[in-house]
């Protein structure tokens, strides 16, 4: 016996009932999608009635102000995204972080002869409150992050360093490198680093440990102590502590801008 062959009547129906369903398909995609639009849209309005309202918080708690930030994050809205517009009108932020993007560029190049350039969070942030004075408003590292990363639109000069708990802050245009980073994560704990240490620690080649030192060295992000009983010891000065016992005078401030 022959098995009967599938007709022509039978595939046209079968091709129609699978237009059908990639129509109606198409139909609750679109549905769903002007749903999501109208909750979005909703979800904008109620985030800027609660902006209006909360105005004067945001601009003077630096929690809330972090707490508000991931809020218009999980819709996709940067308050941070133009100088101009609703955001900046109604809470100031464009220039709270503008002027806050200026103090940390004036910090960093006033301890640069100091630090090589490397900075850690919280001296940065330290400093910072020293320079706003005891009535200017309240700022958070996370402030500082975010400003931080809005300066990186003027190029490599700044970057964010992950070392510990906390970050180092690189306002040079030094090329650094994966290697450099876990030599500058090393030395976190001591405030320096030694070849040897790098041998055991990272299982490195001695090369490869001399050649990042010498460029840590070459950008001034390094001091090289000679003097130092066994390997000659490789300082960090932004891990320093230290060394930024003193404050940034005025003239030093003066004198570091160009």
């Amino acid at each position: 016996m022959h098995r009967r062959g599938v007709g022509a009547g039978a595939i046209a129906k079968k091709k129609l009932a699978e237009a059908k369903y990639k129509e109606r398909g198409t139909v609750l995609a679109e549905d769903q999608l002007a749903q999501m639009s109208k909750q979005l849209d909703m979800f904008k309005t109620n985030l800027e009635e609660f902006a209006s309202k909360h105005k004067q918080e945001i601009r003077k708690n630096p929690q809330f102000r972090v707490q508000f930030q991931d809020m218009c994050a999980t819709i996709g809205v940067d308050p941070l995204a133009s100088g101009k517009g609703f955001w900046s009108e109604m809470l100031g932020v464009g220039d709270f972080y503008y002027e806050l993007g200026v103090q940390i560029i004036e910090v960093c190049l006033a301890l640069k002869h100091r630090n090589g350039g490397l900075i850690t969070l919280e001296e940065l942030h330290q400093q910072v409150l020293k320079g706003r004075g005891k009535f200017a408003q309240d700022v958070s590292q996370d402030d500082l992050l975010r400003a931080i990363k809005k300066l990186k639109v003027l190029g490599n000069g700044f970057g964010i360093i992950p070392v510990g708990g906390t970050y180092l802050i690189q306002s040079v245009p030094a090329e650094l490198n994966m290697d450099h980073t876990v030599v500058l994560q090393l030395a976190e704990k001591k405030g320096y680093v030694t070849v040897g240490e790098i041998r055991s620690s990272l299982k490195w080649e001695t090369e490869r440990a001399k050649q990042v030192l010498e460029h840590l060295l070459k950008e001034g992000m390094a001091w090289l102590d000679t003097q130092a009983a066994g390997d000659p010891q490789y300082w960090l000065p932004a891990l320093f502590t230290e060394l930024y016992s003193q404050e940034i005078t005025p003239e030093e401030a003066k004198e570091a801008i160009p």
